[in-house]
Formats: C-alpha cells, sequence, structure tokens
C-alpha cells in the first residue's frame, strides 16, 4: 500500500510546489526572487531540522557526506538558475526550459548511469506532458529565446535531475525526514550570501513573514519531505515527471486567485498534462487492484 500512495506523495509536494508563483505574486515589491530563493531555503531547512530533532530521527552514522553534498549542491544551485533564467528570457521560455527538460535530463541520467531503461508509458506521459507545458506557457509572453537564459533554463533541469536521482539514493538507506532535513540545511547554508547581497527589509512586513512561511514551511519543508517520501518506491525519472504537475497548480491558482486569463490552448495543455500524468499513475493503481485481488483469491 506504500508503494502505491508513493506517486500521490510526489503529486501533492507538485501541488505544493504550485503555489511559490501565487506566493511570490502575493510577495512585497521590494523582495526579489533570489532573494525570495534563498529565505525559501532557510525557513524550510530551520523548520526540518526542528521536526527532526522534536521526534528524535537525527542519525549521523553511516552517512553518505559526498553523495549529501553534492545533492545539497544541486538544490541550492537549481534557484539561483530558475530565477535569472526566468528573468532574462522570461516566464514562459524559461519555464517551460526549466520544468520540461528535467524529466528528459532525469530519464536520461537513469539510462546512462544506473542502466534503467525508460519504459513506453513513461516516454509516452512525458511527452504528453511537455506538450502541455509548451501549449500552457507559450502564449503568455512574447518570445524572447536569449541563449545564456536557455542555457541557465537547462542548467535549472539538469539539477532538479540530479537532486532527484541523489535524493533517491539516499532515502534507500536513511530516513525521508532526516535527509530532506541535512540536504536543505546545506543548501540553504551555500545560498546564505544572497541574503546579504539583496535587500532583506522586506522580510520584516507581515506579507513578508507570511510568505516566508508559507514558501519555507508549506512549499519547501513538507512539499520536498513528500517528495523524498515518494522516492522511495518510484524512480526518479517517474517522480520528475509526475513533478510537471506543479505547473499545471501553478496556472489554476493564478485564475482561480490571481483573476488570470487561460485562453484555449492554455486550456488544451492543462489537458494534456492531466492526460500526461494520469497515464503514468495508472499502473500504480492497476498492480494495487492485482494486488488487492490475489490476496482475495487466496
Amino acid at each position: 500500500m506504500k508503494g502505491n500512495l508513493s506517486p500521490l506523495f510526489i503529486l501533492l509536494a507538485a501541488i505544493l510546489w504550485g503555489t511559490t508563483g501565487t506566493t511570490q505574486a502575493l510577495a512585497p515589491e521590494t523582495a526579489h526572487p533570489i532573494a525570495i530563493g534563498a529565505t525559501r531555503l532557510a525557513v524550510g531547512g530551520m523548520f526540518l531540522v526542528l521536526i527532526v530533532l522534536l521526534i528524535g530521527q537525527f542519525d549521523f552514522k553511516h552517512w553518505p557526506i559526498k553523495t549529501t553534498v553534492l545533492a545539497s549542491l544541486s538544490m541550492a544551485l537549481y534557484q539561483p538558475l530558475f530565477f535569472s533564467a526566468v528573468s532574462i528570457t522570461g516566464v514562459a521560455i524559461g519555464t517551460v526550459v526549466a520544468i520540461g527538460s528535467a524529466p528528459i535530463l532525469s530519464g536520461l541520467i537513469e539510462w546512462l548511469y544506473l542502466k534503467i531503461r525508460p519504459s513506453k508509458v513513461w516516454w509516452c506521459s512525458t511527452f504528453l506532458s511537455i506538450v502541455g507545458c509548451l501549449l500552457l506557457f507559450g502564449n503568455k509572453e512574447s518570445v524572447n529565446a536569449d541563449p545564456v537564459g536557455i542555457i541557465m533554463a537547462l542548467g535549472a533541469g539538469l539539477s532538479f535531475a540530479i537532486y532527484a536521482l541523489i535524493s533517491r539514493t539516499l532515502v534507500e538507506s536513511h530516513s525521508s525526514l532526516s535527509v530532506v532535513a541535512v540536504v536543505f540545511t546545506l543548501s540553504a547554508v551555500l545560498l546564505s550570501p544572497f541574503l546579504f547581497i539583496f535587500d532583506m527589509s522586506w522580510i520584516m512586513s507581515f506579507r513578508g513573514v507570511g510568505v516566508s512561511l508559507q514558501l519555507g514551511i508549506m512549499a519547501t519543508g513538507i512539499a520536498y519531505f513528500l517528495f523524498a517520501k515518494g522516492l522511495i518506491h518510484v524512480s526518479s525519472s517517474t517522480a520528475v515527471t509526475l513533478t510537471l504537475a506543479e505547473p499545471l497548480t501553478a496556472a489554476l491558482l493564478g485564475v482561480f486567485i490571481l483573476g488570470e486569463y487561460l485562453n484555449i490552448t492554455s486550456w488544451g495543455g492543462i489537458l494534456f498534462l492531466i492526460l500526461g500524468i494520469g497515464i503514468l499513475i495508472w499502473p500504480f493503481k492497476s498492480s494495487s487492484n492485482e494486488k488487492e485481488l490475489s490476496m482475495i483469491q487466496k
């Protein structure tokens, strides 16, 4: 049963990540996107460490230092690369390249280094989901395909793909909560210089505190814990494709909370995303039904 719930954990994590855009839109105007990203990791890391200490799951025995540092570095790099890509080449292109490239890169990494060949279902789901992203974001603004921005977006996608792959190896031998607590604390330390570079006066306002807590606790701490929990029974390539529910959530929140408008093409993109994610989840439900049927027959 836990294995069959794993994709749902990842979907829930993606839904929580999808709230970041709406939350940032409600942040004070003086809050720089990279400063928000650094604050997000700092608050999330402290929250996770506090939870681990309270429930007594902090265990450093036989902890793989090199692997943990690489996972932390990947997550730390993702934040400035993604926000910089969006600022240079625009929200539409930056988001599509970063989020759309991550599943493909994750599948290729698994194929090349772990010798795990992606299934036909994964290829079909990933194709439909990426097409959905293209349709969803394609008409939101004029295209500004800046080469530097695209390279940064690809770097962000690669960083997330590497993080997912490494995290899966970590949760095989350590608790999910301990893994995310250690990784995000180190990531926050790596990004801490940004807290001194940008103006942080916004964080003392009521809205600043609310945004920091929402992004740090819900969209980072709880979300990445659920993601790590799901990785125990789901491959990293499948998990990264499932996270394409993030732009789906962001688009729907933009419509219902921020009053944004989606044209027919964008709604078609949402349909493709739902179809792609549904195809990927279906095998888990099917295997669950088969197990229940075999138990009844026995």
